[in-house]
């Protein structure tokens, strides 16, 4: 399996290491949002993890990461589709 960033992800993450940065400094924010990357990539290997949530979208599945991060991610072939990341209790939304 591949994993694969969808546009809005990526915001979601750059807009996670900006507000991390701001805070705590660069190399936080790097070593964070890192983790959170590989851990999208760990879905590769058992992307069948996490809660399906199809009364949000048909396919949709949310796992959380480190108590504070929800990632939603689809499953599309032999593709982790990472739709979202959503940091500090935001909703996960269509």
């Amino acid at each position: 399996m591949r994993v694969a960033f969808t546009p809005t992800a990526e915001r979601h993450l750059d807009n996670l290491h900006r507000y991390i940065a701001t805070r705590s400094g660069e190399a936080i924010a790097d070593g964070y949002v890192g983790r959170i990357i590989g851990f999208c990539q760990s879905l590769a290997t058992f992307p069948d993890r996490g809660i399906r949530r199809d009364d949000i979208v048909p396919g949709l599945r949310v796992v959380g990461f480190e108590r504070r991060v929800s990632i939603s991610f689809t499953l599309e072939g032999d593709l982790v589709l990472v739709q979202g990341v959503f940091y500090g209790g935001r909703q996960v939304r269509a």
